[in-house]
């Protein structure tokens, strides 16, 4: 029984994304957008030095910033990291704005910093992928070896392979091998 009241327990501290982003938005409805009058009010103390106003005028901005953020939703970054993207844009919109409209300007900072969060990531998914390929690469080319020598290939032999530097091979046998150990096997 004992096992069971643990587990109901753990399982009630197991939360998804998207229940993290319910629970953000349920927040988010205490809070009062900015009404157009108030954003302009807010924009003239900013411009006159007043920088108390950055607070409200970034809160009311918050539900702009998710709605901007839920144009990027599912292409690949969970919407929570979406989130926190659009709003450190936002509070940066707010620092660095001097004049004009400022929901362009706020718009183009949010979408921006989102496009290369997205950008990013592709960019770590396309490295993964290729290392994990090049780790393929060098399994396959050192049991071939192994059956060919009757022995294991030294890492001089598979560079000469591979035509690849000593280094390289060095450096694909320390990922093959931090991938062992952070899986566990």
């Amino acid at each position: 029984m004992k096992e069971r009241d643990d587990a109901v327990q753990l399982g009630a501290f197991e939360r998804t994304d998207t229940d993290y982003y319910q629970m953000y938005l349920e927040e988010l409805k205490a809070v009062t957008p900015c009404s157009a009058e108030e954003q302009e009010m807010l924009l003239k103390a900013l411009a006159e030095g007043k920088r108390e106003a950055e607070g409200r005028l970034t809160e009311g901005k918050l539900l702009q910033a998710v709605r901007l953020a839920e144009r990027y939703r599912d292409r690949g970054l969970p919407m929570s990291d979406l989130v926190q993207e659009a709003n450190m844009a936002l509070l940066l919109a707010v620092k660095e704005y001097e004049t004009g409209d400022f929901d362009s300007f706020m718009e183009h900072r949010v979408c921006s910093a989102l496009e290369l969060a997205l950008e990013d990531q592709n960019r770590e998914l396309q490295i993964e992928e290729e290392m994990t390929a090049r780790v393929n690469v060098l399994n396959d080319i050192s049991a071939s070896m192994a059956r060919e020598l009757g022995r294991e290939a030294t890492v001089e032999e598979l560079s000469e392979r591979m035509k690849m530097s000593t280094e390289e091979i060095k450096d694909i046998m320390k990922l093959a091998l931090d991938a062992v150990n952070v899986s566990g096997q």
